[in-house]
């Protein structure tokens, strides 16, 4: 999609819909609604008058031109009260708007960032961004193809050209960002069968080549050189073989340190031993969205150029029952020499990212960032609404949650208590791999902070945020991307001036 940032009236602009807003306590158009209101020979004003709920929050309205102006339709889009409305709500509303846009099959699209209760600057890279991730589209296992149809080209309105350089600058950093979201859905969208982890490793192998990342990719026979032997406990049960992803971002080539960004790639997660429930097995394949995360902020990160240094590790593996399955009961080691009592086979996912910790502590990291779909207790905890997170430094975790506000993502910190660290202790190993049902997302994360040690580390667990089952926002129904735009963020804002 290509975006221009133009200066002057929207009346002319020649485009197939043109979005304009207005919010609940307005009783006529205002600003450059009223312009188009003017065009329309007041049709807006008298929709106003007989639909009061016309401006409420992420309402969706069409009107058809029928030739009063170049625009062939006008999308009229609710913001609610100006005092609840941020850049967030304006994301969201796009998203609903996106889905009206695709739905009349509009090619040119054009708004304005002005004349909004958000600053113009947060506005362009909300609007480009809720635009984009919701107008996606997953359909390439349709059998009977309908053109997919896309946004070509969107103008964004301001008033003085002043702006514009800035603001075009913006829009595209929106875009990128946007897009890789988009490429992370796509990755979670796919079934097990064609996201296997020699399947993921060959997307993060293309997706490094295309865009400069320093790629290494890690076969069984390597991993275990490595004595990785939990996150192979957990593959060995599987006929896919596992795969350790390994990219390198190096932005700043004055400094050493590198921030390690870990993802979990359980490209389908059975349960293995301790089987899963049938019900809702199916969407297991998405058990790899935090590896997807990681990959498709390292895409966005390529492109945008932060003067930062990154370490981007996504260990990969299918969870499956057979006999060659772990076993509940059975005793492992790991990477940094620790041993685990097996107490629950569906607790795999920790065996991976404790593994992939120890890696990125080896390879030099200072401050390490996990994303998995982790734990159901966290979906108890905390719904489909925020991701809940853990940390053993509170400056770490402020700047991992100041990213997720500032990029728009909720995320919400649990404690870390020492008691809680009673439930994961062994009378026969160093750690068991489950503290149970109390408190599973917070002992989860503990498991994980007894790899990461000393070195600052935060864990983001997207288990109820990963997917959604109906279209909600700038979210269509299925892999949400939860995480990609915290992590970019992130990277942002640990580089150097």
């Amino acid at each position: 999609m290509q975006i221009e940032v133009i200066a002057g009236s929207l009346n002319e602009v020649l485009c197939d819909t043109l979005i304009i807003f207005t919010g609940s306590e307005a009783e006529a158009p205002t600003g450059i609604a009223r312009d188009i209101d003017n065009a329309l020979q007041s049709q807006i004003s008298r929709l106003l008058l007989d639909q009061p709920e016309l401006g409420k929050f992420g309402e969706i309205n069409v009107l058809h031109t029928l030739g009063l102006m170049p625009a062939k339709r006008v999308i009229i889009a609710g913001i609610g009260k100006d005092k609840d409305f941020d850049a967030e709500k304006l994301r969201a509303l796009m998203g609903n708007a996106a889905r009206a846009v695709v739905k009349y099959d509009s090619r040119i699209v054009a708004t304005y960032v002005s004349h909004l209760p958000v600053e113009a600057r947060q506005a362009t890279q909300a609007v480009v961004e809720g635009l984009i991730l919701g107008a996606y589209q997953f359909n390439e296992y349709k059998t009977e193809k309908k053109p997919v149809k896309k946004i070509e080209k969107l103008y964004l309105a301001i008033p003085h050209s002043a702006e514009r350089e800035s603001l075009q600058a913006i829009a595209y950093k929106a875009k990128i960002i946007a897009e890789s979201v988009n490429f992370t859905r796509d990755l979670v969208n796919h079934p097990a069968s064609a996201m296997t982890p020699s399947h993921m490793a060959d997307y993060a192998n293309a997706m490094a080549q295309q865009y400069g990342l320093e790629a290494t990719i890690f076969a069984q026979t390597e991993i275990d050189k490595l004595k990785m032997h939990a996150f192979l406990a957990v593959a060995q049960g599987s006929a896919q073989p596992p795969k350790l992803i390994m990219l390198r971002y190096t932005g700043n080539t004055a400094a050493s340190e590198y921030t390690a960004l870990i993802g979990k790639g359980i490209t389908f997660d059975s349960g293995g031993i301790s089987l899963k429930p049938s019900e809702g097995m199916d969407e297991m394949k998405t058990d790899m969205a935090g590896g997807a995360a990681v990959l498709g902020a390292m895409r966005a990160i390529a492109q945008l150029k932060p003067k930062v240094n990154l370490l981007a590790i996504v260990p990969c593996a299918e969870n499956m029952p057979s006999g060659t399955a772990i076993k509940p009961g059975d005793v492992i080691s790991s990477m940094a020499g620790k041993s685990i009592e097996i107490v629950n086979t569906d607790a795999e996912g920790r065996l991976l990212l404790a593994d992939a910790l120890t890696y990125a502590k080896h390879l030099g990291a200072n401050k390490l960032v996990d994303i998995a779909t982790l734990t159901g207790a966290c979906v108890v905890a905390l719904g489909s609404v925020a991701s809940g997170v853990i940390s053993n430094h509170d400056g770490w975790c402020n700047k991992v949650l100041g990213a997720a506000a500032q990029s728009g993502e909720k995320m919400w910190r649990l404690p870390a208590y020492d008691e809680y660290k009673e439930q994961i202790k062994s009378p026969i190993a160093d750690l068991k791999n489950s503290g149970g049902r109390p408190a599973g997302a917070i002992t989860a994360g503990l498991f994980l902070a007894a790899f990461a040690g000393e070195t600052p580390w935060a864990h983001i667990d997207i288990a109820g945020t990963a997917t959604i089952n109906k279209d909600s926002g700038y979210n269509p129904k299925g892999a949400t991307g939860a995480g990609v735009r915290t992590l970019i963020q992130l990277a942002q804002d640990l580089a150097q001036p």
